[in-house]
């Protein structure tokens, strides 16, 4: 909405707000309210609020890459949708004086049980990227994973967190050029590799591709549009694909099978994570194959419409897994009670990706900083009234499960 559209709908609504047409001044005002967006990260209460500053600000096709799904955004929805299915069981007369919301992974020690999912090519959102979502990172003591399409270099990321960070792969078409990125991860320091493997053969984004139709900026100058209308990044412009041939290169491989884990621990000493299981039969799979972790992903309803939150796959996959490696999950976490039921039904580790690039757009550092505060105090809050006192006495019989009773 451009500012003189926003300002006829507000005076508009003033005008019903003393008018007896709308019935209710109360409606009027929170009409009103709504039209008002944060003009701090200090102001912001909850995630969706940086959710509207930031769709008031970004160009319609940078919009529409951040917000969109793939064809109806049925699963997009779903990933948020689905936490409804849980409700807290309460518990009294604890003594909650004391909370410990750290927790670990591969021998890390974590602040929180909340990291910064991977999101490529940042700088669409802000001028500095993932280097002010790495400040934010530094501050809280939070995991940062970066993306394969990052658009700041690695090594400047990791300086700038001043601790490493994990590598999201994509595993590209050609190995040549996969065992570089890898190599160069290593090297930078990076102790973990999240190899996405839920979009071997493209996807259908509808909805961005819309949006893109309000844009006239040039959109070719970062990404190349495919035969279905997904943006793809253009590899020869980000930096970790520097010194590699990108012709004909492809960002994923339709041809990855299970024997792939095997030539990647062949090349690399950092602890291997799956992203993007969803099956329990897989997440067996994972573990027999050797890998080190598993992440429930779906990409933010970006991969498959599979119409399934993350967060409903969540309890077959620890099933699978077994106890033997750490279960990830990613995708449509908004509140801090999402945290909560995702670490409950056996996630050691929550991520977040939209709300951490609303807070990037909005408010750059501080916008992330900011909405990390949010959620983690709302996580401490979920605990308090469940009577878990630390990250380990969060457990699955704190929920009812309102579709079995």
């Amino acid at each position: 909405m451009n500012p003189s559209d926003m300002s006829n709908r507000r005076a508009l609504l003033k005008f019903l707000a003393a008018s007896p047409l709308l019935g209710s001044i109360a409606a009027a005002e929170r009409a009103l309210a709504e039209e008002r967006f944060i003009q701090s990260a200090a102001e912001g209460l909850d995630v969706f609020e940086f959710e509207a500053a930031a769709r008031n600000i970004l160009p319609p096709a940078h919009w529409g890459y951040l917000s969109s799904g793939v064809d109806g955004d049925v699963t997009l929805r779903a990933n948020s949708a689905a936490y409804a299915r849980w409700q807290l069981r309460a518990r009294r007369l604890v003594d909650v004086s004391k909370m410990d919301l750290s927790t670990e992974v591969f021998g890390t020690k974590m602040a929180t049980p909340l990291f910064l999912s991977p999101i490529g090519s940042q700088r669409a959102f802000h001028q500095l990227g993932e280097l002010e979502v790495a400040k934010a990172a530094k501050s809280r003591n939070a995991l940062q994973v970066v993306s394969t399409v990052a658009s700041m270099p690695l090594e400047t990321i990791i300086e700038t967190r001043g601790a490493p960070v994990w590598l999201q792969l994509y595993t590209t078409n050609k190995m040549d050029a996969m065992q570089k990125i890898v190599k160069r991860a290593e090297k930078a320091g990076c102790p973990v590799v999240a190899v996405t493997v839920d979009t071997p053969a493209g996807r259908n984004t509808a909805t961005a591709t819309r949006l893109r139709r309000d844009d006239t900026r040039t959109c070719s100058n970062c990404h190349v549009v495919g035969p279905t209308g997904n943006p793809a990044p253009n590899l020869a412009l980000k930096p970790l694909f520097a010194g590699i041939d990108t012709q004909g290169l492809g960002q994923t491989s339709p041809s990855l099978t299970w024997d792939f884990i095997k030539r990647l621990r062949d090349m690399t000493t950092m602890k291997i994570v799956l992203k993007g299981i969803e099956d329990e039969e897989d997440a067996r799979l994972a573990v027999q194959h050797g890998a080190d972790g598993v992440y429930v992903s779906n990409h933010g309803g970006r991969a498959l419409e599979s119409g399934r939150g993350t967060v409903e796959s969540l309890s077959e996959v620890v099933r699978g897994a077994d106890g033997k490696i750490p279960v990830l999950l990613d995708g449509g976490i908004r509140r801090g009670t999402d945290v909560y039921k995702a670490l409950a039904l056996g996630a050691s580790a929550v991520g977040i990706g939209r709300p951490q690039v609303w807070g990037l757009a909005s408010f750059g550092q501080a916008g992330v900083e900011r909405v990390l505060d949010i959620l983690n105090m709302e996580l401490r809050l979920a605990m308090a009234g469940c009577g878990a006192r630390n990250v380990r006495e969060i457990s699955a019989a704190s929920l009812y499960d309102t579709r079995r009773g």
